[in-house]
């Protein structure tokens, strides 16, 4: 390299290295979330991730260098106590000084209440609703990402308690998967942005900028996932357990039911009988399940008479960073794509 060059990108590196080292020290709990902080921290600094990818959101034991990444975070943001209800006990204990950020109960916010019935009659009706944060009655629920060790256990009651899973917990109030909707993460990203900038006013140009950037990419992403679901808007299909309705709601499809409404709580015969059912009345050719889950189950119920295809609402097999979030949704609209045209 000619010596000209050494000074200006010694000095460029020394640059980076200074921004990086003032930057707010972040924790995130899933890589949904770390993803869109990252977008906007990108060039200034990195978020760390509690929930290690393939693990349950919902019961989860920190590693000692999660734990660690918590107590020495100046911010943590995170969906709520309905997805990660330990996680609040943890920043009470390790991260009493940080500034903590709930996403679900953020102004802007799109929430939906869960769906009950095996076709989701209760709340069928309800579209997006704007809750403030004290709207939100946060119960125990389950998740539907279970790490790969237990999914054996997933549907054995006798084990629920290994996983922070309750036999009873109640399944209403607010439906934490809200990350699924990007027109919430557009919100979300304005506001990383903003309480960024607050702990950081140096590079608030940067997070504005990136945070600007970022919502005008989920637009046009947004459009393309639409355009790309047109085709399959009215076919039917089933999901393992009901997690997906921001998703639905954001691009206009609609799932016909759930096998489970939790992943904490297998079907009993009595609702095995009424998908099989409502499946045959409404045509279902499509079943989706998840990495974690076995399978076997749909086949069990089903037989072989619908595609079977799998869905990742965590994006677990996706590196973490600014790409995963809108990765994770292409990945989710190619799969239904897929199941529903029968090409998987």
């Amino acid at each position: 390299m000619p010596i000209r060059f050494l000074a200006p990108l010694s000095l460029g590196m020394t640059l980076a290295s200074a921004a990086m080292a003032d930057a707010p020290r972040v924790a995130t709990d899933i890589a949904p979330v770390q993803s869109l902080v990252a977008r906007v921290m990108q060039g200034v600094g990195e978020p760390d991730v509690i929930v290690r990818s393939g693990a349950s959101p919902h019961g989860y034991a920190m590693r000692p260098s999660e734990a660690a990444a918590l107590e020495e975070a100046d911010l943590v943001f995170w969906m709520g106590e309905g997805l990660t209800p330990w996680l609040e006990g943890a920043i009470d204990a390790l991260a009493s000084e940080a500034h903590a950020v709930e996403l679900l109960g953020a102004a802007g916010s799109r929430v939906l209440p869960f769906r009950e019935g095996v076709a989701f009659e209760a709340h069928a009706d309800h579209g997006h609703e704007d809750h403030g944060h004290e709207d939100h009655d946060h119960e125990d629920h389950g998740h539907e990402d279970k790490g790969h060790e237990d999914h054996a256990e997933a549907h054995d009651h006798d084990h629920d308690h290994d996983h922070g899973h309750g036999h009873d917990h109640a399944h209403d109030g607010a439906d934490p998967h809200a990350w699924l909707d990007p027109a919430n993460a557009q919100a979300w990203l304005g506001l990383i942005a903003q309480e960024l900038s607050e702990h950081d006013p140096e590079n608030a140009t940067i997070y504005a900028a990136n945070a600007e950037a970022a919502q005008a990419e989920l637009q046009a992403l947004s459009e393309e996932i639409k355009a790309q679901l047109a085709p399959v808007r009215d076919a039917p299909f089933l999901v393992f357990h009901d997690a997906y309705q921001y998703f639905e709601t954001a691009f206009d499809i609609s799932a016909a039911g759930a096998i489970s409404l939790s992943d904490a709580v297998a079907p009993g015969p009595a609702r095995i009988a009424a998908l099989r059912e409502m499946a045959e009345a409404r045509g279902v050719t499509c079943v989706f399940s998840e990495p974690q889950f076995d399978p076997k189950l749909v086949e069990t119920v089903f037989g072989e008479g619908v595609s079977h295809g799998v869905i990742d609402p965590l994006g677990s097999q996706l590196a973490a960073g600014p790409g995963h979030y809108p990765q994770m949704l292409r990945d989710m609209a190619g799969a239904m794509v897929a199941c529903v045209s029968g090409a998987s």
